[in-house]
């Protein structure tokens, strides 16, 4: 399984080698104010709205692992396919050749000097490589969440990938391996950049650097000057309005279904003390976390409380309604229970912990898209705009067929 695996997963954390950036290879203006104007005004946008502002068309989404990062690409996903934006997407698979660092050949058919609208399937970051296949007037976006939860949630999800966890001992292999993390981790190891400071790790950083090391700070800063925005899992609804009101969208842009979430049952409920040991090990995640933290409520400020209040209220308002017309049940449920194949998520190795949804059968044939689209999982929506997964397919039928044999 695991010779497998590494076929569907090329080498990790080694660079393939940089290409210097150049004017042959750089996306031009043009194609900026050529795609802007493609886009149809949607009928939701203000007045006062339109005459501020235009709504942006060229955006990166920095997707990293287990932020709540697939309901923020279902979103972006339905934005550029209601306005035919052209999207650089990998090829054979889901994502760009991940943990392996991002180049732009990675992007299925391009060739120097091509231009996208929108650039948002996992990677490991490289602004360079990035920065060659959009336009200058790009929006850079990502999402963080608070380290201790989200090693909680990689730790569940990717163990069973990670061998150095495979003789961990105990029913609750997360406390054992916090009780001494140094003896079930090794940096050279095959997949341990899911078991550290995995944010580090995406963002293209080195993972294993300690948490005082004037790198991490330097780091941070250089993040700050690539990225117009950096959303807070925690405060989603938030992140959302401020989203909006970056990208100049509309509410109906960004109402949505929580996708990718687990059962409940799932959760490891980690004491104070844990959470304290997961902290220090994630040190440079919450460095992180704490910085964009900070930036991010100094944008709601600035936007106003009883502003972003109202505009809460009114978004949770949207999700019922949508709720309301499109979910059997009105709520998620466990995998086994989800009858058409289209909305069955994406499952760790070796277990069904991921919550999907049920359409409900009579709907309104006006809702009816927007339902099939606000339901839809990753994998099955990237299929839907034409891109071929052979490579994710087959080692998703070898995780959930020949790995369970044996367990």
């Amino acid at each position: 399984m695991l010779v497998l695996y590494c076929f569907t997963n090329p080498t990790q954390g080694q660079n393939q080698g940089k290409i210097g950036s150049s004017r042959e290879d750089t996306c031009p203006l043009s194609m900026a104010k050529l795609s802007r104007k493609n886009v149809t005004a949607p009928s939701q946008r203000t007045k006062a709205q339109s005459e501020e502002c235009s709504p942006a068309v060229n955006v990166m989404f920095m997707k990293t692992h287990k932020t709540a990062s697939s309901t923020i690409l279902n979103i972006i996903f339905r934005f550029g396919e209601k306005h035919k934006l052209k999207f650089a997407f990998p090829e054979r698979r889901n994502d760009f050749f991940y943990p392996s660092p991002f180049l732009s050949s990675q992007v299925k058919d391009y060739r120097p000097g091509d231009c996208f609208n929108i650039v948002c399937n996992h990677m490991r970051f490289d602004r360079q490589e990035v920065a060659k296949l959009l336009p200058p007037d790009t929006l850079y976006v990502t999402i963080l969440r608070n380290p201790v939860d989200l090693f909680e949630s990689s730790f569940h999800y990717y163990h069973r990938m990670v061998p150095l966890t495979w003789r961990i001992g105990g029913e609750n292999k997360l406390v054992e391996f916090l009780d001494n993390p140094q003896t079930f981790y090794s940096p050279e190891a095959y997949n341990s950049f899911y078991l550290k400071n995995l944010l580090f790790f995406d963002f293209g950083l080195d993972n294993n650097v300690e948490a005082d090391d004037p790198r991490v700070m330097s780091s941070i800063h250089s993040l700050s000057r690539y990225f117009d925005l950096v959303l807070i899992a925690e405060y989603f609804e938030e992140s959302l309005i401020l989203l909006k009101d970056k990208l100049c969208w509309t509410i109906e842009d960004i109402v949505y279904f929580k996708l990718n979430a687990r059962k409940t049952s799932s959760v490891s409920q980690l004491t104070p003390e844990y959470r304290a040991k997961a902290l220090v090990w994630n040190k440079a995640d919450w460095r992180l976390y704490q910085h964009f933290n900070a930036t991010f409520w100094a944008k709601v400020e600035s936007y106003g409380r009883a502003r972003m209040t109202r505009e809460v209220n009114e978004l949770r308002r949207r999700n019922a309604e949508m709720e309301s017309i499109c979910i059997d049940g009105g709520n998620a449920v466990e995998a086994q229970k989800i009858q058409d194949r289209r909305f069955q998520p994406w499952q760790p190795v070796g277990e069904s912990s991921i919550l999907g949804y049920n359409m409900k059968d009579n709907i309104n044939p006006q809702f009816r898209t927007i339902c099939e689209r606000m339901l839809t999982p990753e994998i099955q929506y990237l299929s839907h705009l034409g891109v071929s997964l052979w490579v994710t397919q087959l080692w998703g039928w070898l995780k959930d067929t020949v790995f369970t044999v044996f367990t």
